[in-house]
């Protein structure tokens, strides 16, 4: 039998799992690593943090499962959309890769809007707006804060895409993660020329880009004797971590919408055609799908928000025996839906969709006497559901069609964070026997590079069943449907105060 391997470069670590031919995970390992924030909403991580875990959960899982290596045929690559890996002309990192969640670039995006010839001439280019969190304003960032390390880059790669270096001594990425870069032609599935242009950014700057399912190169002889394999075993394109978890849930084809609640909240709903809103508030990206696209709201704390809840407001539950995060879950489902009309805005790290505000802040709004811990908790979780409702309803309005919704992520194995998004979207929430997300969706791809299956859609049916369902509760969902009209207000009612408390400091 022939064996398969999906690694997930995540933001708070690499998970990497060991699948046959069947789909049935036979081992899998994670390995953690830090994050630095060396000023206000800057993020930065060390590009050899991520080789370091993949090079050890790889080796992990290979001994766990006493397998052969001449067995592992392929390899697929999930990793953090967005961020950026500067290197030289030998190859070394120029500085550590600035995240997905950095959010410094501002006058960048407006740089690259006016460069483009406005908002909306932009948007028509590589069918997106410019966002703090993508790519190329973090290239311009360099380029206008940090010249002597912009003159020495030679490559900009993303997360995955530099594991993918390592590996396979190949400069390669793929169309779903590319289209995060705001560089590629959606439509046309490679490089903008008509943008690289108007920025001054030469295309040697970029990697190869291929459909997900193909392969890229085989492993390096050092990569190989370091790993564990052979140098027969390929890398395949592989996918952005939502387009991996995409796949990974069987969202491949029309009328499944994906929710993934982790340290971001994701929205992701399969398209045949190119879908563009025209004001910008959803990503449309090129699926994992050979020839197919994807649109994707963005919510950037998420299961984030009720970490930092539990981490800097409610330090003494890790002292007891309880898991903290079941404590406060217990103590949120004791309370009635709506939380007595306490609000929360997950704006804790800015926010994407629909804002597009890196100003914006956290804040509850509503507390009284009355308000216990509880209430707290279970704000979180709605105001983070709430978040995510903002996607749904763009995508509904542009006459998506939603049948179905596939949980996944942190959120997922919550009955109570369950609960909430059946509620408060008013449609069946289903999830899957098997939910390894995007490492479980990269090595499906891998399967296909490798010739195991025809296409992806034929991967996903044959690997992919259904494990439980979660219906809506009628009386809810009248008050949260109440609710939700009140929760955007409040944004709107606090943007300018937002403004004004981030020029603070």
């Amino acid at each position: 039998m022939s064996y398969f391997l999906g690694v997930d470069i995540g933001t708070s670590g690499t998970k990497t799992i060991l699948v046959d031919s069947t789909g049935k995970i036979l081992a899998e390992a994670s390995e953690s690593y830090p994050l630095h924030h060396p000023k206000p909403l800057w993020s930065e991580q060390d590009p050899e943090d991520w080789w370091q875990a993949t090079v050890k959960t790889i080796r992990a899982v290979v001994k766990k499962s006493k397998r052969k290596p001449a067995e592992v045929k392929a390899i697929g690559l999930s990793g953090q959309m967005h961020g950026s890996v500067f290197l030289d002309k030998n190859n070394n990192v120029v500085r550590r890769a600035l995240l997905w969640n950095d959010q410094r670039t501002a006058a960048e995006c407006a740089e690259i809007e006016k460069r483009a010839g406005g908002r909306s001439k932009l948007i028509g280019m590589v069918a997106n707006p410019a966002l703090t969190g993508f790519t190329a304003p973090k290239i311009l960032w360099l380029r206008n804060n940090e010249p002597k390390n912009f003159e020495k880059t030679r490559k900009v790669l993303l997360p995955k895409d530099d594991v993918r270096r390592r590996l396979t001594g190949e400069f390669a990425t793929e169309v779903s993660d590319a289209s995060g870069m705001l560089l590629l032609d959606v439509k046309k599935r490679d490089w903008s020329k008509p943008l690289l242009s108007k920025l001054e950014l030469d295309s040697e700057l970029f990697a190869k880009c291929y459909e997900s399912e193909e392969v890229t190169g085989n492993l390096t002889t050092d990569a190989a004797q370091m790993l564990g394999l052979t140098t027969d075993c390929v890398v395949v394109g592989g996918a952005g971590d939502c387009a991996a978890n995409a796949v990974g849930t069987g969202v491949v084809k029309s009328g499944i919408l994906s929710t993934s609640i982790g340290t971001s909240g994701v929205m992701f709903v399969h398209s045949d055609n190119v879908e563009i809103d025209p004001q910008g508030r959803l990503h449309t990206f090129c699926h994992a799908v050979r020839g197919k696209w994807h649109m994707m709201g963005v919510s950037l704390t998420a299961g984030g928000a009720l970490q930092w809840f539990t981490e800097q407001l409610c330090a003494e539950l890790a002292k007891g025996k309880a898991d903290p995060y079941d404590v406060l879950t217990r103590e949120a489902a004791a309370v009635a839906a709506g939380s007595e009309g306490l609000f929360f805005l997950p704006y804790l790290a800015g926010e994407r969709t629909p804002h597009a505000d890196p100003d914006a802040r956290g804040c509850f709004v509503g507390l009284t006497l009355k308000h216990t811990r509880g209430h707290l908790a279970r704000s979180i979780m709605e105001g983070v559901t709430y978040a995510m409702r903002d996607s749904l309803a763009i995508i509904e309005e542009m006459g998506v069609p939603v049948r179905q919704v596939r949980a996944s992520g942190g959120g997922a194995k919550s009955s109570l964070w369950r609960q909430l998004q059946a509620d408060l979207f008013g449609k069946k929430v289903v999830t899957l026997k098997a939910e390894q997300g995007p490492a479980f969706g990269v090595a499906l791809l891998a399967m296909v590079g490798a010739g195991e299956f025809k296409n992806i859609e034929e991967a996903c049916a044959a690997n992919i069943e259904l494990a439980s369902e979660t219906v809506v509760d009628r009386k809810a969902k009248r008050l949260y449907d109440a609710g939700f009209s009140v929760y955007q207000s409040l944004y709107h009612s606090l943007k300018a105060d937002f403004k004004r408390i981030s020029s603070l400091g």
